[in-house]
């Protein structure tokens, strides 16, 4: 769904997956889950990826409007550059550098920004999973729960999926019966950046 998901969801596996307290005398009981799985059947996921779309377009439209300031000057110095003076001439070639240096810089900070509205959007609903699954696992006296993306084989029954998605309010029958594969990378900062001129002077 979103380009940083996966790695946000290994980060709670490691963090948050650790055992529940239980007495001696009770059995080991072990259960999986799939956190990512979980998140994409949460109402908030098509709202993070709606956000998300929206922060994404408007840093592109700003690029590309920078691109575009870049590209106008560019063609007014190339035709305009023989018969200027070495002082404007310098002085142009110049700004178009301060401008590409801009949108090099533009891009860099923009990746910056996408990741850090990913990460709220994304680690609030992560904490409201982690939850669900602690409960989840105490109520029905599971020692472990682990991820299902390190379980190479498990009994059916041990899928406490089902019973996470009704503790956060959605219903596993009406759900997805597999993971969605995460969406494509917004392309907010992926506009090919801006290239420096390489005009030789004319004198």
């Amino acid at each position: 769904m979103m380009n940083k998901i996966k790695t946000l969801v290994v980060a709670f596996l490691l963090v948050s997956f650790a055992s529940f307290a239980q007495s001696n005398d009770q059995p080991l009981k072990i259960g999986y889950t799939n956190v990512e799985y979980i998140l994409l059947q949460l109402p908030e996921s098509k709202q993070i990826e709606s956000d998300l779309k929206t922060h994404s377009t408007q840093l592109e439209n700003q690029l590309k409007n920078k691109y575009a300031e870049y590209e106008t000057k560019l063609q007014a110095y190339e035709k305009g550059a023989a018969t200027m003076d070495k002082v404007v001439r310098e002085d142009k070639e110049k700004e178009l550098m301060n401008l590409n240096n801009s949108i090099q810089e533009f891009q860099r900070s923009a990746q910056a920004s996408l990741q850090q509205k990913e990460k709220s959007l994304v680690d609030p609903v992560i904490t409201k999973i982690d939850k669900a699954i602690k409960e989840v696992a105490k109520e029905n006296g599971y020692t472990y729960v682990i991820s299902n993306q390190a379980l190479l084989a498990g009994p059916e029954d041990g899928d406490i999926s089902p019973l996470v998605l009704r503790k956060l309010g959605v219903d596993p029958a009406k759900v997805q019966q597999t993971p969605e594969p995460a969406a494509a990378k917004p392309a907010a900062t992926q506009t090919k950046p801006a290239a420096t001129s390489n005009k030789k002077k004319k004198n």
